[in-house]
């Protein structure tokens, strides 16, 4: 993407609409594109999204240092994309928790300093890292059994998220980060959220109000969604200076991923990969860039589709090739599977594993152990490296104002 111009889909995607909705935009003379058919960035400054990348101190915040050394603790740690980039914000990881065996060899593999505590969660004591500046993790997404209106501590045993917080217990560190999937909003109605935020409560912190970052906005050429938690001590409350990361001044495509350009220094180098049956690959050949099974002659499309050709709906995640021109659809665990297909926009076959690890801003050099599917799986999971040093930085402002202790005024303290 230019910094001055943006496509309409590049529109659609910053403003989180389709593109029937900037059509529509263009009827009511909401926006009005160039004669070239993109928008002036500037022309769009009335959008909040586009006001803040305009006017982003996306460079000052990279910048921010800690002012000594914070120690942090990961749980579900996987294959490292939240380690990497809260590593380049400054923290020092004294331990790491991971189940799968693949991921922690990975772990390993590319960081033999890291003190990698593998297995069940559940077996593992904390005490011995009592108030450890930091924890962190993405606990998966689970529902809880209802006993009562109210969750405690205690009623979320038998779920990965009792086990997040039990560390929390017994650590007690200054600032804790949570994050999820986007579902984790609407997860069991809301229900699973107020459960979580009750027990957050229970722990002895406060959480900043949650929010979902888009990672198109942080300097990651893809469309994916996390839900971030914040939460701190509630002796330590009256230092919070958080804010949410800043977003970096453009959004970036799948063309800055694969090719040299502003996130990489060479070309995406080769590396294994799945590959498509016969006659899917002569199917996926006919599928223009950025198009999917619509795009497909109608006898084709009932041969792919099959039932679903006469169920309606979009389902446009099938049959999908990407474009170089737009960031990647959100990466999943398998990128040759039928329902969530992410065909090379060039090339007919699936993303191979290290054009994958780019999407997700890994370093060329960070290497994945295990089967090609396994080292996929590995890689779908992570929260993008770029996306969390973002986070990380910002988290690191928040822990140098608590030892500078310099107390934030509140509203009715200004009032």
């Amino acid at each position: 993407m230019s910094k001055e111009t943006i496509s309409e889909l590049m529109l659609a995607d910053i403003m989180s609409v389709s593109k029937r909705t900037v059509a529509s935009w263009i009827k009511k003379g909401k926006v009005k594109p160039l004669k070239n058919g993109r928008y002036s960035l500037d022309s769009l400054s009335d959008f909040t999204q586009v006001k803040a990348m305009l006017e982003s101190n996306w460079e000052k915040e990279q910048k921010i240092k800690p002012i000594r050394n914070y120690n942090s603790i990961e749980l579900f740690a996987g294959a490292g994309g939240l380690a990497i980039g809260l590593e380049k914000s400054g923290f020092n990881a004294v331990a790491l928790n991971e189940i799968d065996k693949n991921a922690c060899a990975t772990l390993r593999k590319n960081r033999p300093v890291w003190n990698i505590l593998e297995g069940d969660i559940s077996n593992i004591d904390f005490t011995e890292y009592k108030d450890i500046d930091f924890l962190s993790g993405g606990f998966p997404c689970q529902a809880f059994s209802y006993a009562g209106n109210k969750l405690g501590f205690e009623d979320t045993r038998g779920t990965l998220f009792f086990e997040f917080a039990r560390a929390i217990k017994e650590i007690k560190p200054k600032v804790f980060l949570g994050e999820n999937v986007r579902g984790l909003l609407t997860h069991d109605n809301g229900k699973t959220l107020e459960a979580i935020k009750s027990v957050i409560q229970e722990l002895g912190y406060t959480l900043i109000e949650p929010r979902v970052l888009k990672a198109i906005f942080y300097r990651v050429p893809q469309k994916r969604e996390r839900i971030f938690l914040v939460c701190i001590r509630n002796d330590l409350v009256k230092y919070n200076n958080f804010d949410w990361p800043e977003p970096f001044n453009e959004v970036l495509t799948l063309k800055d991923a694969l090719k040299k350009g502003v996130l990489y220094s060479s070309d995406c180098p080769e590396s294994q990969g799945q590959v498509y049956p016969k006659r899917k690959n002569e199917i996926l050949s006919m599928v223009p860039p950025g198009g999917c099974w619509v795009d497909l002659p109608d006898d084709m499309q009932k041969e792919y589709m099959q039932k679903s050709y006469f169920m309606g709906g979009g389902k446009t995640g099938m049959a999908r090739r990407l474009s170089y021109d737009s960031p990647s659809l959100t990466l999943t665990c398998s990128p040759a599977q039928k329902q969530t297909e992410r065909c090379h926009p060039e090339h007919t076959r699936p993303l191979n594993v290290r054009e994958y690890a780019r999407i997700q801003t890994f370093p060329d050099d960070w290497e994945f152990i295990g089967s090609v599917s396994s080292q996929y799986k590995q890689i779908g999971n992570a929260v993008p490296v770029n996306l969390a040093h973002a986070m990380g930085s910002k988290l690191i402002a928040l822990l140098n104002n608590i030892e500078n202790k310099e107390v934030v005024p509140t509203m009715s303290d200004v009032l």
